[in-house]
């Protein structure tokens, strides 16, 4: 393709990324409008639940969490229930088991329409007004983005991930796109604001600080496995960007959980929307399992890239380094959790741990080691 063609297609490509971005920011407002409307909905029936029962008891009343699962005409039920639901909302005590069936019933129409999903995160019946408009937003946005993707990888007349650039909005593309593929068997709106925040960080910095022009790549990037072993780390990585976000969740879910348990006053309304942190835990779990498979590929396939590309599989350098170090940990996220008991907050933040090294080794690694695998274009 002509160069001119190409930079054309660049300049095409740019534009659907702010173009995206700006779609994610409307998405993002829509997604925290609900979060914010549903808690003041779930407020006013707490009130009026308070007031209808007995005054020795409304104060109680006042404080009964409405967990995620919990619809509407739970929260008008009566105050002696509080009991119950709050060993619903905290969960089983001692290690986390897996629930093998709902604990609860999927959320029915209610005062105020505020629906929320059940311990499995099913969709219930009926779905909130803001909450749909933020999904079909989002869904607008990821076409968008898909745009740009694709009309840079034909301007590049290859594969979208050669540098920094390329990587991280094409891996806001796959964290997007994967949210809303499992928004259609899970009622995950919950993370919409998290995600779609994470999205639109990572395009902001992608343009403002690892911008790179549409070119050639190098020669040892010249290869099929650039396909295979990228394509799988990009997806792995926006694995690990969802699992972030129910950890980071799972952490503010439970500090409430417990504070509530303790008789304190449910500051966060918004996470009543959010499921327990057992189920957060358990979701958040299953998805890292999976993205652990793929990072295990991601460093086999760098290993047999590495011996065709410098006659070795194995040459200790900086991002090969890093990219075990992420692989033992969430080895041992898996293993302390599975087999030694780590459940509940330490799992959580082995989680994030990872994470925070699967950052550090995108942005840190990548500008400031030199070694082999210095191809962010910066």
């Amino acid at each position: 393709m002509p160069y001119g063609i190409n930079e054309t297609m660049g300049q095409y490509s740019e534009l659907f990324m702010l173009l995206a971005a700006g779609t994610y920011t409307v998405a993002f407002i829509a997604f925290a409008w609900d979060l914010a409307k549903s808690s003041k909905a779930l407020r006013a029936i707490d009130l009026k639940a308070a007031q209808a029962s007995q005054p020795g008891k409304a104060q109680d009343a006042a404080r009964v969490p409405v967990a995620a699962g919990v619809g509407d005409h739970a929260a008008s039920a009566e105050a002696s229930r509080s009991d119950s639901a709050g060993a619903r909302l905290g969960g089983p005590a001692g290690r986390a088991e897996r629930p093998t069936s709902s604990t609860t019933k999927a959320a029915g129409p209610g005062a105020g329409g505020v629906i929320t999903a059940d311990a499995n995160m099913r969709y219930a019946a009926e779905r909130r007004a803001p909450a749909r408009v933020a999904v079909a937003l989002t869904i607008l946005g990821v076409l968008i983005h898909a745009a740009g993707v694709v009309t840079r990888a034909l301007g590049a007349g290859r594969v979208p991930w050669g540098n920094m650039y390329e990587f991280l909005t094409t891996g806001a593309f796959v964290a997007v796109a994967v949210f809303l593929l499992v928004l259609v068997r899970r009622d995950l709106r919950f993370l919409g604001t998290f995600v779609v925040g994470l999205a639109i960080i990572m395009l902001v910095a992608a343009s403002v600080a690892y911008w790179t022009p549409v070119g050639h790549l190098v020669p040892a990037l010249q290869s099929y496995w650039l396909i295979i072993h990228v394509s799988i780390a990009v997806l792995s990585s926006a694995l690990f960007t969802l699992t972030f976000a129910m950890s980071a969740l799972q952490l503010v879910q439970s500090h409430r959980q417990k504070t509530v348990a303790a008789g304190g006053a449910d500051k966060l309304g918004f996470m009543r929307l959010v499921p327990s942190a057992l189920s957060l835990e358990n979701l958040s779990y299953r998805i890292n399992a999976i993205a652990f498979i793929g990072w295990t590929f991601t460093l086999m396939f760098g290993a047999i890239w590495a011996e065709k590309a410098w006659g070795r599989f194995w040459g200790w350098d900086t991002k090969e380094v890093w990219t075990f170090v992420i692989w033992v940990v969430y080895a041992g996220y898996l293993h302390a959790r599975a087999t030694r008991g780590w459940t509940g907050t330490r799992a959580a933040w082995l989680s994030i741990v990872g994470y925070l090294c699967v950052v550090f080794n995108f942005t840190i690694v990548n500008q400031f080691f030199n070694g082999l695998h210095s191809y962010s274009g910066l």
